[in-house]
């Protein structure tokens, strides 16, 4: 029942039963039960005939789950400081699986208009974050996510040979931070590192943002420090 939910998306915002028992192979009788059982849960809400959207109580999880996010119960602080020494946004980006999604951002003095925000999916392989997360992994993982993304990899820029794709993040994993330009949105430049735990992976990414209109006057050595040096703060207050 609960992958109903996993049937929403940018492109399906509203769903019929017809729709559901399309999707999940099941019968219409089964679809209507299982619309009506998260109806009664407050996740699924009816905004037109038959058609059904995901509902309010989604609004309510998303609030706990920030309130338990390590990160942020931890990190708060320490972003706003970066934000208040920068200017510019910062953004703590997460991986669930193979998805990409921003869990927060604290905005500096002149907020950038960004085209993924809190929840919204983000490329795999594009900008900054994603790639000092990947760097994380281990050859294992890493191979997974290269067999499974192949057609992703040449739009993005990255090798299509193992044994480079490897080398690839190998280096970044050895840098410990990434600068991205123009690459998930052509206006913005990022620079982001891990927020490391201590078996190698990765809590999170923590990116600060900034337009590319400014690289004439940032000084990225002192930015890539400082976001360094606050997901190295971070990190030291969760592991």
């Amino acid at each position: 029942m609960l992958n109903v939910l996993d049937l929403f998306d940018e492109t399906h915002l509203a769903r019929t039963p017809e729709d559901i028992a399309t999707e999940l192979g099941v019968s219409l009788p089964t679809s209507y039960r299982y619309v009506r059982l998260l109806l009664q849960a407050g996740l699924l809400q009816r905004i037109e005939d038959s058609r059904y959207a995901l509902g309010p109580r989604v609004i309510l999880l998303d609030y706990y789950i920030r309130r338990a996010d390590p990160v942020l119960r931890v990190g708060l602080p320490i972003l706003r400081e970066l934000v208040e020494a920068t200017g510019f946004d910062c953004v703590v980006t997460e991986l669930f699986g193979m998805q990409v999604l921003d869990t927060y951002r604290e905005v500096g003095g002149s907020p950038e208009q960004l085209a993924y925000g809190r929840g919204r999916p983000r490329p795999l392989f594009g900008g900054a974050a994603p790639k000092v997360l990947l760097s994380t992994f281990s050859p294992s993982q890493l191979k997974k996510v290269f067999e499974a993304r192949q057609d992703e990899l040449a739009r993005h820029g990255l090798p299509t040979d193992w044994p480079e794709f490897r080398r690839y993040f190998s280096a970044v994993r050895k840098a410990g931070h990434y600068v991205s330009i123009g690459q998930l949105e052509p206006q913005l430049a990022a620079a982001a590192a891990p927020i490391l735990k201590t078996d190698g992976g990765a809590w999170a990414a923590l990116s600060i943002v900034f337009n590319t209109s400014r690289l004439a006057i940032v000084d990225l050595d002192k930015l890539v420090q400082l976001v360094t040096d606050a997901a190295t703060r971070i990190a030291g207050r969760l592991n």
